[in-house]
């Protein structure tokens, strides 16, 4: 399994980026996806997440902001941003893990399987 985040960048905060993550060696008809994100000195924490049936699941903190998709044909995974603010400053990742469980929901300590190498996103005010 492999896993390559782009599109990570240094934004005015009220902007917006578009993250991509290409995924090797699985099939979306198995692994569900996601995003994490952490900043140094803190735990890492769950973004969104998507199901094989295109289900979607957001943390408080981004609802209303972002959006997860995929494009199958692709095998790639999107995390639309807006509307970012500072505190979205993070390493965001890409993750996923071959079925769903705790992680999927987001809760606190629970964490899939694989993960991609990261891509910074840097928010300024």
């Amino acid at each position: 399994v492999r896993l390559v985040e782009s599109g990570g960048d240094s934004v005015e905060a009220g902007g917006s980026l578009r993250l991509s993550c290409t995924a090797y060696g699985i099939s979306f008809d198995e692994y569900y996806m996601g995003w994490f994100r952490q900043v140094p000195g803190k735990e890492r924490e769950g973004v969104a997440t998507l199901s094989l049936r295109e289900n979607t699941r957001y943390a408080d903190f981004v609802k209303g902001r972002f959006t997860i998709s995929r494009d199958r044909s692709r095998n790639m995974v999107f995390l639309q941003m807006n509307n970012l603010t500072p505190e979205d400053t993070a390493m965001y990742y890409c993750v996923s893990h071959r079925g769903a469980g705790s992680w999927w929901y987001l809760q606190p300590g629970y964490f899939p399987d694989y993960w991609g190498q990261g891509t910074q996103v840097t928010v300024y005010s």
